[in-house]
């Protein structure tokens, strides 16, 4: 016995080999060729791509058809990615119960794990072209059906709710199959990061396509549908890429032929479902990265929408726009009312400019506007440029396009009167242009004895609203003058003067030519009625937008 030997030392058996014991397997050959691989991560970023561009379509068009842009964006994007959650759950079942796997009666043949494989993969891919044959035509039909629901006055939350549900689902099931196909080859840690690095860059090319080019440029009905084809497409891609996916590829082609089919049907039937909601016929509709604008014209009268808001009709707007431009004007410049530059803000139309210009001791305008379309319309539809007069002609105009909210502060000049017509603050974006930092901004571009003016909403139908403008205007520490008129298309309408003087209603005179505004009725306007009166608020701040809570109000539903 050697040293080593000691009985202390336990002797360590080592068994035989036994011919029944499975061989060490070598390594297995891929099972996913470069290609197939690059099609599949193709196909994630595809498919995320489509899924963030129809939350973002359907927020737009629930903005669009009920005018809550946040909760209208929150029910959709929030709606779609707890529904991927759900989809991405219900995947490990979908996995699981008809899956191939390998003989547990000979695990360890090659020919039996590498078969097993095989077929494990093509059940996955199967899976994975059946879902996205799911998304194709659900995709590009069901923003119309939401549109339809609307129309026949159903509830358009819960369809929204559906809607999302539905889609967001069939999308979260597709990261988990991708996964499952390519980790035998790549391994998880590896197949995970490519997919979801694909999918986020998906993710952002969607976010941005949308907006910017694919609903400006064709629509909101025909780009649902072209989203709808590209998954689709995707199918055909992976059929041409995998062998046995062939018989899926022509599935896919049919399926993305037919919706190219219907997308140009896709725009008189969202424009006969459109026409519904107005009570006249349209002449013009315009997408744009900013917003809708719909023109209805009728015997008499034609009217401005943007998404779903009326902003003047031409039988009654110049009782609006003489109110808004007028006693500011007046109050402007020398204490005899003499102002020489003045800055509007919105009023792309035209018509708060044609009123401007009628002071001759006016010698500039600037014109701030955020969407080029709209003066483009103004300028080219021949009613409209009837009615302001070809004012975007005079040498006296310059239009700069862009957000007043950052373009404003920044100017290097002062101005007598600054102008704001914006839309009503029924949502955060526009709730800025409201708030006390917008205003604190805006006190150093107002020349001495410079008067600002905004309009308010309305004092009966969303008297907190209108509180809540001159409230924020006062801890801004300008001196304000509320003052509401009666604009029969708008019903009761408020606005706001504020300047570092007080200003007094009896002295402002008026020397140009009116229509609705006189001696006696200028003082009235600034006799606000009772029940508009005491409302207690808060004030609009940028971190704290409470103007949309205030503009959201019931009364509205009278309306």
């Amino acid at each position: 016995m050697t040293p080593n030997d000691s009985p202390s030392t336990p002797y360590r058996a080592i068994a035989p080999l036994d011919d029944s014991d499975p061989p060490i397997e070598p390594p297995s050959a891929p099972l996913l060729s470069e290609r197939q691989c690059n099609v599949l991560l193709l196909a994630a970023a595809v498919s995320s791509a489509c899924g963030l561009a129809i939350e973002l379509l359907l927020g737009t068009l629930a903005s669009y058809l009920v005018g809550n842009q946040a909760l209208s964006y929150g029910v959709a994007v929030g709606g779609f990615l707890a529904a991927m959650g759900l989809g991405s759950y219900l995947s490990q079942f979908i996995l699981s119960d008809d899956e191939p796997s390998i003989n547990p009666n000979n695990p360890g043949n090659p020919k039996t794990s590498a078969s097993a494989e095989t077929a494990r993969a093509a059940h996955l891919l199967t899976r994975f072209v059946q879902v996205e044959l799911a998304i194709a035509p659900l995709s590009a039909l069901l923003p119309l059906g939401l549109f339809g629901l609307f129309v026949l006055d159903q509830s358009l939350w819960l369809g929204l709710i559906l809607v999302t549900m539905i889609l967001g689902t069939l999308a979260g099931l597709e990261v988990p199959l991708l996964t499952r196909i390519i980790e035998r080859d790549r391994g998880l840690k590896d197949s995970l990061a490519r997919i979801l690095a694909l999918d986020y860059v998906g993710a952002l090319f969607g976010s941005i396509a949308c907006p910017v080019l694919l609903l400006p440029v064709f629509g909101m009905f025909p780009t649902a549908v072209m989203l709808g084809s590209l998954p689709a497409l995707m199918v055909f891609a992976i059929g041409q890429s995998f062998p046995s996916m062939r018989r899926w590829r022509w599935w896919g082609l049919i399926i993305a032929a037919i919706l190219w089919a219907i997308a140009p049907l896709s725009v008189p039937l969202g424009n006969l479902l459109e026409n519904t909601l107005y009570n006249a016929p349209i002449v013009s509709r315009i997408q744009t990265p900013y917003q809708r604008i719909v023109l209805t014209r009728g015997s008499q009268d034609a009217r401005l929408y943007i998404d779903g808001e009326l902003q003047f009709s031409t039988i009654d707007e110049y009782r609006y726009h003489e109110a808004l431009i007028h006693p500011a004007l007046a109050a402007s410049g020398t204490p005899t009312g003499n102002p020489k530059h003045v800055l509007l803000m919105g009023a792309g139309d035209g018509l708060a400019l044609r009123e401007i210009l009628k002071w001759s001791s006016v010698d500039r305008v600037l014109l701030l506007e955020l969407d080029p379309a709209i003066v483009k319309l103004a300028r080219r539809y021949p009613l409209l440029s009837k009615l302001h007069g070809q004012s975007f002609d005079d040498p006296r105009v310059e239009i700069r396009y862009g957000d007043a909210f950052s373009i404003a502060p920044k100017l290097n000049e002062q101005f007598d009167t600054i102008i704001a017509d914006f839309p009503d603050p029924d949502r955060n974006v526009i709730a800025k242009l409201y708030s006390e930092g917008f205003y604190q901004r805006l006190r150093s571009r107002l020349a001495p004895n410079g008067v600002f003016v905004t309009q308010a909403s309305s004092p009966f139908f969303a008297p907190r609203a209108f509180a809540c403008v001159e409230t924020t205007l006062k801890a801004a520490e300008f001196i304000t003058a509320p003052y509401t008129v009666s604009v029969p298309s708008f019903g009761p309408w408020g606005f706001v003067l504020a300047s570092d003087h007080t200003i007094d209603p009896a002295s402002l005179a008026i020397d140009v030519p009116t229509r609705f505004l006189n001696a006696a009725a200028l003082p009235a306007m600034f006799a606000l009625p009772k029940d508009v009166q005491g409302q207690t608020v808060e004030v609009n701040r940028l971190a704290r937008p409470i103007i949309v809570k205030y503009q959201a109000d019931r009364r509205w539903e009278l309306y």
